[in-house]
């Protein structure tokens, strides 16, 4: 009998603990947004906006673009990666198939970097890139460049536009220059010397 609870309680084990992420993570997550102009607003492609400093609760499933806009300042976006985070093995571990199976189709097993998001951004009519902080406020790279990471990625969900890969427009064709028409070659005949005419005899 008492091995018959153990098989019972094994087998419905991976049961008890599936999609353990979603349990224990959920299937959103706070990311924080901050700037170097305070107010800055910030609007994702899901559609949820805050005034910097702020947080947002959102999918861990989909990736997505943050846009900062302040007055005075130039607006720029950071690309949101969503990430299979570290966990998932320990998930399909604990939790089983079904488990793992419910964590990925979820995304709770995902999570969003960066995060936090702090931009440094540059001031209208001054030189330089807008800048990524970490969470110490040290400078981690421009950007551009983090966004050239991931977007190839990300434009798989979020679209080749917001994704920053459209091509710019191909250079207008140069006008055709008109030429003059080149000169008809002689004929045999016009080339030819004239015959001298036959001067009369005395």
């Amino acid at each position: 009998m008492h091995r018959l609870k153990v098989a019972a309680f094994a087998a419905m084990l991976p049961f008890a603990l599936g999609a353990c992420a979603t349990v224990v993570s959920g299937t959103k997550q706070k990311v924080s947004f901050d700037s170097n102009a305070k107010g800055t607003k910030v609007t994702l492609t899901s559609g949820e906006s805050c005034n910097t400093p702020c947080k947002l609760k959102v999918k861990r499933k989909h990736d997505q673009r943050a846009d900062f806009t302040h007055d005075g300042y130039q607006p720029t976006y950071v690309l949101l990666q969503s990430r299979l985070g570290g966990s998932a093995a320990g998930n399909l571990l604990l939790g089983g198939i079904i488990g793992g199976v419910v964590d990925g189709t979820n995304g709770a097993s995902n999570h969003l970097s960066p995060n936090p998001v702090n931009v440094r951004m540059v001031l209208i009519g001054e030189t330089g890139e807008a800048q990524l902080l970490d969470n110490k406020g040290k400078v981690i790279g421009t950007v551009a460049a983090s966004n050239d990471k991931v977007k190839l990625d990300v434009a798989k969900t979020i679209g080749a536009d917001a994704a920053g890969l459209s091509k710019p427009p191909a250079p207008a064709a140069a006008p055709a220059v008109a030429t003059e028409p080149a000169p008809a070659a002689p004929s045999a005949e016009s080339a030819a010397p004239a015959a001298p005419a036959d001067v009369p005899k005395d």
